[in-house]
């Protein structure tokens, strides 16, 4: 008697023998679903897109056979509206068919938000709005006045901003605070903002009660890139005394050693001061002579 005629026979082997087939056919199919969806061996490299205007990128990439989305836009005159600006995966990067590419492109023109009223805030909340709003501080002003850090009026220009004056500004765009100060307010120490980026680096200015003064920017960088800059170098430096209100003026670099020189910098300052000011507090729990 053959094996098959014996197997045929026994209903236990038989049966194991069917599943057996029907498991190996199950994963041959499997494997080639598999293949199929995934798209093996299929990759290709991603086009530049950088310059190219978004419709002409749309059908590009319908013919590559990956997929588009517009992740963010950003005004940039100089580039015109409609151009990709940056994309993601990068140029060249091998990818497979029906990947997404994101892509950021510039507006046509700048978008217009509303200004926020801010008066009577304090000036970290009045900060924290107008970020929020999309837009930023021209500058801080402060007059004698017993409500001390707090938003004593909002100025568009040379225009009060009141409540429910609905005024509009381009993205962007700086609105000057005016502040109270206490007549014996003492001097602030100067944050440190090396390493930060410009935004940060701002935002933490503004919040301490400093203003932004020159901001210097090293060749090559642009409207485009300069979100991926560093500050390196900060005057008056950090723990500095000034008064509030004072400029601080910052450098900003695409250079990752001139940010780490700058940040090395910045740590031994950081430790001078604190030397300093424990110094100066062992020295005044000196007993009188």
């Amino acid at each position: 008697m053959s094996l098959i005629q014996k197997i045929s026979r026994n209903v236990i082997a038989r049966n194991l023998v069917l599943a057996f087939c029907a498991l190996v056919v199950f994963a041959g199919v499997s494997a080639l679903a598999l293949n199929v969806i995934t798209r093996h061996n299929q990759s290709a490299p991603v086009p530049d897109f950088i310059g190219i205007n978004i419709d002409d990128v749309r059908n590009a990439v319908a013919r590559e056979g990956f997929r588009l989305e517009v992740v963010d836009s950003i005004y940039a005159p100089m580039y015109g509206g409609g151009a990709v600006i940056e994309q993601l995966p990068l140029a060249g990067t091998e990818v497979k068919k029906g990947r997404r590419i994101f892509v950021t492109i510039t507006s046509h023109q700048q978008k217009m938000v509303p200004v926020p009223y801010v008066t009577g805030f304090s000036l970290r909340q009045a900060k924290n709005m107008i970020e929020m709003a999309g837009l930023e501080i021209r500058e801080l002003r402060y007059v004698s006045n017993i409500a001390t850090g707090n938003v004593l009026a909002e100025l568009v220009g040379r225009d009060t901003v009141r409540r429910g004056s609905n005024l509009q500004l381009e993205v962007g765009s700086g609105v000057t605070l005016i502040v109270g100060e206490a007549p014996d307010a003492q001097w602030q120490a100067i944050p440190r903002v090396v390493g930060l980026s410009l935004s940060e680096a701002k935002s933490r200015l503004w919040e301490r009660g400093f203003n932004v003064g020159t901001v210097g920017r090293d060749e090559g960088i642009n409207l485009i890139n300069q979100k991926d800059a560093a500050v390196y170098r900060q005057s008056p430096d950090l723990g500095r005394t000034a008064s509030l209100g004072t400029r601080v003026d910052i450098d900003l670099t695409l250079d990752e050693k001139k940010t780490a020189d700058g940040n090395a910098y910045a740590d031994r300052e950081a430790r001078r001061t604190i030397q300093a000011q424990e110094a100066a507090r062992a020295a005044e729990s000196l007993p009188q002579q």
